[in-house]
């Protein structure tokens, strides 16, 4: 028996002629928050339906506690918080919260009394008895994060659950999922948002192509794939304008429309410079995971998955 929630082992998706997973490797941990990050394309969302047993695996081993992602046997101990808005609207909150229940089988006297535990982890419990169609954004994201745990799962897989969101309501869904880990619960989550990854993911990889870049802790990546600080430089002329004034100094550029991006272990030399510049506006700040992603991915646009 092995130890981790999920496994997989050259695990590939075909479509047709094209792969679009490519032999990857990973394990998830019980108990920590792992994030899967990636580009449009990168085959994040086909990684997670063959997870939840929607796709079927071309090829290796994709286990779920244990036992193939296909064995239906398992899917009772997973929460899903889908991207995308999938609430009833002309239903209350509660009843929203009693169907699904239902699918699971859950007495309706048991569903009852989970409702209201998972109401108030909401911080919704005011709010029970109006239609989900006056919800805002953030409620809404609320609602579908306490839906995805009316079975009391051990996995919750999280697609992108703070998008569209405002700081206030996003950290507010931070601190529940902080608090489902802290409660021994295993979460895995994709997002876009760099800062969403740092504040939540224990480890994570980052996927492109169907292949795996790099696994870490958040911290660790940044060490291992950029320098420590960032000045991003705009007002720059041209590419020898840039050269100039980075000149005897250990900086690495990357040049991306009207910004000169320098990075360097210690950039306050350039920030001096920069500061002598009148024409030149500029931030410094310290390297970040989404430093990581551009640097490992490239900084060109996709097209939609």
């Amino acid at each position: 028996m092995s130890d981790c929630v999920v496994s997989a082992k050259g695990v590939r998706k075909r479509f047709a002629d094209r792969e679009v997973i490519c032999g990857i490797d990973f394990d998830i941990r019980p108990g920590i928050c792992f994030g899967i990050l990636g580009p449009n394309g990168a085959g994040k969302t086909t990684l997670m339906r063959m997870l939840l047993g929607l796709s079927p695996v071309t090829d290796g081993d994709y286990t779920l506690f244990d036992k193939p992602v296909s064995d239906a046997s398992t899917h009772s101990r997973v929460g899903v918080v889908p991207q995308q808005d999938n609430l009833d609207p002309d239903f209350s909150v509660r009843l929203n919260l009693h169907v699904y229940a239902g699918y699971f089988g859950i007495r309706a006297a048991d569903a009852a009394s989970r409702i209201d535990e998972l109401l108030e982890f909401a911080a919704l419990a005011t709010r029970g008895d109006d239609k989900v169609a006056r919800l805002s954004g953030g409620m809404r994201r609320r609602l579908m994060v306490a839906r995805a745990l009316i079975n009391n799962p051990d996995l919750i897989v999280l697609d992108e659950p703070s998008t569209g969101l405002d700081p206030q309501a996003r950290h507010l869904i931070w601190q529940r999922l902080r608090s489902l880990k802290a409660r021994g619960k295993t979460l895995i989550l994709t997002t876009h948002y760099m800062e969403e990854a740092a504040e939540l993911c224990d480890e994570l990889i980052i996927l492109d192509h169907g292949t795996i870049l790099t696994r870490g802790t958040p911290r660790a990546l940044i060490a291992e794939h950029v320098e420590a600080e960032v000045v991003a430089v705009r007002g720059l002329s041209n590419e020898l304008d840039a050269a100039e004034l980075c000149e005897g100094l250990d900086i690495r550029r990357d040049h991306v429309g009207d910004t000169w991006f320098c990075y360097g272990s210690d950039a306050r030399p350039l920030v001096a410079r920069c500061s002598k510049r009148s024409e030149l506006s500029f931030i410094h700040r310290p390297a970040s995971l989404e430093d990581v992603f551009l640097k490992l991915t490239g900084r060109d646009m996709r097209a939609e998955a």
